[in-house]
């Protein structure tokens, strides 16, 4: 009889105290709500997309471009006049990366830093901001082209403050606010069928907006799409915006992205202010990104 009057009395200290057990766990766990994978790929197409490396993983990325399919099979529909770009990145943190690239584009190098801001959270803050910034070198100018041509004219900056949102499990869009400066920014322009050229300055300072989506049709497949606007083009120019579609196939290790674009350059330097392609006259190239993480 004692032994159960006992049992009683401790019985409720017993439940008590499992009662503030169990809210002192509920009371460490915080609930994750960011909204992960806007984009699979680091590239909408051309245009930065708001994903990261991870801290110390390593990603070794091919972009190619083939020539103008205009010619058709001329040149095989562009495959005599590819460029390709080298490109390493390298995640020191989950929200930093710093990558290094070469393209056969005008002979460039270029170095990055991609940085993210603030997530997008699922009851919070309505998107992803990612910083940007790009230095490229071209090493394909001559002296024979530009008599006064400096060493620093060579150096090409480029900043974006990328915004991106996930509306639901299939559709993401971007926004990317672009400033480029050109030390060199004299252009040359045919003018003659004879080859007759005649040169323009376009301004040092060039701005533009991009505009990406992603649309989700299966568990490992996209459609990608993205589009530039270029906002002070000086009007002699005979480059145009670039708009360029494509698909993104995830595989394990690595996001393979097959696309057409009227833009053959692929530093931002390049494609949005030099998009030399016309999509109204069938001049646009075919290409692909590939990406493969360490």
């Amino acid at each position: 009889m004692k032994k159960f009057t006992l049992l009683l009395f401790f019985l409720p200290l017993g439940l008590f105290s499992q009662d503030d057990l169990l809210k002192d766990l509920e009371s460490e766990i915080v609930e994750d709500k960011t909204v992960i994978a806007a984009f699979k790929g680091l590239k909408v197409v051309n245009f930065e997309t708001t994903k990261l490396a991870s801290k110390k993983d390593f990603y070794f990325v091919v972009a190619h471009r083939f020539g103008s399919v205009k010619n058709g099979f001329d040149d095989f529909f562009g495959l005599d006049n590819a460029v390709t770009q080298l490109k390493f990145i390298y995640g020191f943190a989950d929200w930093l990366n710093v990558g290094v690239a070469r393209s056969s584009f005008q002979k460039k190098y270029g170095i990055h830093a991609k940085y993210r801001l603030l997530t997008q959270e699922g009851d919070g803050f309505p998107v992803t901001l990612v910083g940007y910034h790009l230095a490229t070198i071209n090493t394909s100018l001559k002296k024979d082209q530009y008599a006064n041509l400096e060493f620093v004219d060579r150096f090409n900056y480029t900043s974006q403050l990328l915004i991106s949102r996930k509306f639901n499990k299939s559709f993401s869009l971007l926004l990317a606010p672009t400033f480029i400066h050109e030390n060199l920014a004299t252009r040359s322009r045919n003018v003659l069928a004879d080859g007759t050229t005649f040169n323009y300055d376009e301004d040092h300072n060039q701005y533009a907006i991009g505009l990406g989506g992603r649309y989700k049709i299966s568990t490992r497949v996209s459609i990608n799409a993205d589009y530039g606007i270029h906002l002070n083009r000086n009007k002699n120019s005979n480059f145009g915006n670039p708009l360029s579609v494509g698909v993104d196939i995830e595989t394990g290790g690595h996001v393979f992205q097959m696309h057409f674009t009227n833009a053959q350059g692929m530093f931002e330097d390049g494609f949005i202010i030099q998009g030399q392609g016309d999509w109204n006259e069938g001049d646009f190239f075919f290409g692909f990104n590939l990406s493969r993480v360490f």
